[in-house]
């Protein structure tokens, strides 16, 4: 069946012109919900749905819920770009985005719901939000929903993330391969993903056969800013004293964590990565720091709006299909910021490397 025999046939069918099948079709804003859901619902009962191009959105309004911080570059700037990665999917349809500011954790449900049941409100992505209560509202409202960076437990609702274990995992295995078996995880454990992220990091020092001693091997902050991990691991070093041995490397969460840990380090007049390498999870702030190329595991971030909308199209396409969850991969990026030890090599302690004492 052709394309104007479908639109006619359609068109029979549910008593709709066939310009406002056609427009219907194409993701045009000129349509009515009410001819929209007619269209819809006589395509996927004909099975003729899965014969029309994926690339129609056939919607014209999207609800994206994130945390407040998410709308402002200098707060967040990770939800920003994924943000912005949303627009960019959505710029060739003629579909209206608006935003509603939510908590990630006892989140306001009342406003959740007076949103969603907006008229207006067609479909919804939700970024980062982990509360439970608010998974359950948008599966149980029908509506189109993909979850971003989170992941709903009950298994209802489609959505799309970083795989925080496996990037994790591959992040502290890369390191073990360069030589390093004291590392230091510098990390911010708020969120469920970044437990995630150094649960993979506890797999890959169970792959080599190696203990992972949370006292020895993790320094946990509140969040991801430099000013907090540099404090952190200042503790960490002046806590384990001067004749214990240094970590070989440290793992940062974040690029702007890696910032902290290189200027706490430097402040020890150790350097980078002479002395202790440092390696981070994120990639994409920060290409170098204090003229370190920083090498790092680039977490996925523009893909996840791209991937969210292609989710959305299937549901839309296949109401009836399985929820399902899909996992990006993080990409490697090897600068000059972690150097590869011998599988011997002792850490030093800390030193002024002022080498007067030795003079005759």
């Amino acid at each position: 069946m052709n394309g104007k025999l479908k639109i006619r046939e359609i068109a029979r069918q549910t008593g709709l012109s066939i310009s406002t099948v056609s427009r219907v079709l194409a993701g045009k804003a000129n349509t009515s919900a009410e001819a929209r859901q007619k269209v819809l619902a006589c395509a996927q009962q004909n099975g003729i749905l899965q014969g029309i191009s994926s690339g129609r959105l056939m919607l014209n309004n999207v609800m994206v819920f994130a945390p407040q911080r998410a709308f402002d570059v200098r707060t967040d700037i990770f939800y920003y770009k994924v943000i912005q990665g949303i627009t960019a999917a959505l710029a060739q349809h003629e579909v209206r985005i608006r935003y509603c500011g939510l908590e990630e954790e006892h989140s306001d449900g009342a406003l959740f719901l007076e949103k969603m049941s907006d008229p207006q409100t067609e479909a919804a992505l939700i970024i980062g939000i982990d509360d439970e209560h608010i998974h359950t509202l948008a599966a149980d409202l029908h509506k189109p929903c993909v979850l971003i960076n989170c992941s709903d437990r009950q298994m209802r609702l489609d959505s799309v993330s970083p795989d925080h274990q496996l990037i994790g995992e591959y992040s502290a295995n890369y390191l073990f391969q360069q030589g390093h078996s004291h590392i230091l995880h510098l990390q911010c454990l708020r969120r469920h993903t970044m437990e995630l992220r150094l649960a993979g990091i506890r797999q890959a020092y169970a792959r080599h056969h190696i203990p992972f001693d949370d006292g020895r091997h993790l320094v946990a902050t509140s969040g991801f800013g430099s000013e907090e991990a540099e404090q952190a691991l200042t503790t960490y070093i002046n806590a384990i004293g001067a004749h214990a041995p240094l970590p070989t490397a440290v793992l940062a969460g974040g690029d702007y964590m890696a910032v902290g840990a290189v200027k706490a380090l430097n402040k020890l007049r150790l350097s980078v990565p002479g002395d202790v390498s440092v390696m981070s999870t994120d990639g994409f702030n920060l290409a170098e720091i204090h003229d370190v190329p920083l090498t790092s595991v680039q977490v996925p971030r523009d893909e996840l709006g791209y991937e969210a909308i292609q989710l959305l199209q299937r549901r839309m396409l296949r109401a009836d299909a399985p929820p399902c969850n899909l996992l990006l991969h993080g990409r490697l990026a090897v600068r000059a910021s972690v150097r590869r030890v011998s599988a011997n090599r002792t850490s030093p302690a800390v030193s002024t490397h002022d080498h007067r004492l030795y003079d005759e």
